[in-house]
């Protein structure tokens, strides 16, 4: 029942990492348009040349550091599993390669927010190995 809470709380706290990148510090550092509408899918796919390149580079460090964050979070509490740490990853790999796919973006966008999920991914994995209680 740990691990299950494990990886439910680590997902939660990567979500929140990834809105917090995103949109509190993204957004406001670099202002969408005014009739942006952030969560409105059509919005973005019709108008990503209207979005600051700032406000672009924020997501690809949020979907880096929530990878990273919630790893950590899900080991942190486990202690005995790396199984919620790998859950946490792979689905918030996958999440960003539906976002990739799904929304129309820049090469250098695609291409940095594939691969820093993956560096994440590995950066998550050491931090979250180093939670666990040796049996």
């Amino acid at each position: 029942m740990k691990n299950v809470l494990a990886t439910i709380v680590g997902l939660v706290v990567a979500s929140l990492t990834v809105y917090i990148f995103e949109s509190l510090i993204g957004h406001n550092l670099f202002p969408l348009p005014e009739d942006a509408n952030p969560m409105d899918m059509e919005w973005i796919k019709n108008n990503m040349d209207k979005i600051p390149t700032g406000s672009k580079i924020f997501v690809v460090i949020a979907h880096f550091m929530g990878i990273i964050v919630g790893m950590f979070v899900a080991a942190k509490i486990s202690k005995t599993s790396l199984v919620p740490s790998y859950i946490v990853g792979f689905l918030m790999i996958a999440a960003t390669f539906f976002n990739i796919f799904v929304l129309p973006k820049e090469l250098w966008f695609s291409i940095s927010d594939g691969l820093l999920v993956f560096v994440g991914f590995v950066i998550g994995t050491s931090l979250a190995k180093k939670q666990l209680i040796p049996s």
